[in-house]
């Protein structure tokens, strides 16, 4: 009886031995699996969103031969710096770039510290009509530029402060209204101000930053003797880090990319983004209509039009990635 009774348990500390093996091996499979599955589809999302550079890098170095070659797909036979040299010229690329640093990325530091404020207002006072105004920032946010760009061009074609400089103009007999256009005002303005669609949404990211903190902190300056303005420069920028250096990547990135406002308010002296549209005509030799014998040239040109920010993008994408999980637009 004793012996049957430890060929039983022997079986039944067996079967159970199998089945917790076999449940860690369906487990460690499961892992591997998932595992598996996590990187292809990270690897298929890095294949989407690099596709267009490595193409751009791709094209850029080959000769104006290769790019007709059908052999040649992905590793040029011999590599060419001509085309970037044929772009720049094309695209009028160092004075581009000047009126870009100059007017676009001015106006984009411009409206980090204005928004700033305006959010901080928004999110820290109480005053009549808050909410309304609030809305109306927001509204900004809708209504895209390009149904608002006739009385844009106007306001600052045809410059007048409540109407005073026409009727002294009908006075004098002479129109002495202001002209702004293709001038750097046209991004000052709005961006002083904190108007547009960009401006918007900045002061909305302030606005959702500034209310997450704590009260505390104010307070405690007000106690010191620090007024408002004392207290948001010693206490509320310092602790703004991750919300300004996001405002700051995308306003930057969002005036370098802009071509519809650049193209309208300027006629000559373009910024890059516009003089990128023109590199085909600009070109020093005549390609015809085959944009495949020319695709190395353009795709040069791109390159040089977005190196800046991937340089930029470099040096900061760790901060960027730690101020988005900060910033916290919620709420």
């Amino acid at each position: 009886m004793a012996e049957k009774i430890k060929k039983i348990t022997k079986s039944f500390k067996s079967v159970g031995v199998e089945n917790i093996l076999t449940r860690w091996r369906m487990q460690k499979s499961s892992r591997i699996l998932i595992s598996l599955l996590r990187y292809m589809l990270l690897f298929s999302l890095s294949y989407i969103i690099l596709y267009p550079l490595l193409y751009m890098l791709s094209n850029s170095f080959k000769s104006l031969d290769q790019a007709i070659d059908p052999s040649v797909v992905w590793v040029p036979k011999s590599i060419t710096l001509e085309n970037f040299a044929t772009a720049a010229e094309g695209m009028k690329y160092w004075s581009g770039l000047w009126v870009t640093l100059g007017v676009n990325i001015v106006s984009a530091l411009i409206e980090v510290g204005v928004c700033c404020i305006i959010g901080y207002g928004f999110a820290r006072f109480n005053f009549r009509e808050k909410k309304l105004l609030f809305a109306l920032v927001m509204l900004t946010v809708i209504i895209p530029p390009q149904a608002i760009i006739a009385p844009l061009y106007l306001n600052f074609r045809y410059m007048d402060f409540f109407g005073l400089l026409k009727i002294i103009g009908n006075i004098i007999g002479k129109d002495i209204r202001l002209d702004w256009i293709n001038t750097p005002l046209t991004f000052y303005i709005p961006s002083i101000f904190g108007v547009g669609l960009r401006s918007g949404l900045f002061i909305f990211i302030y606005r959702q930053f500034f209310k997450g903190m704590p009260v505390e902190l104010e307070e405690a300056a007000y106690v010191d003797g620090a007024g408002p303005f004392r207290t948001f420069l010693r206490i509320m920028i310092p602790s703004a880090g991750p919300a300004l250096l996001t405002v700051l990547i995308f306003s930057v990135v969002w005036h370098w990319n802009d071509y519809y406002l650049s193209a309208m308010l300027f006629d000559k002296n373009y910024p890059l983004a516009v003089n990128l549209s023109f590199i085909r005509s600009g070109l020093t030799f005549d390609a015809g209509t085959n944009a495949t014998l020319i695709r190395p040239i353009l795709m040069a040109g791109c390159f040089l039009f977005i190196l800046p920010i991937l340089i930029m993008y470099i040096f900061l994408q760790r901060y960027f990635l730690r101020s988005i999980e900060r910033v916290g637009i919620v709420g």
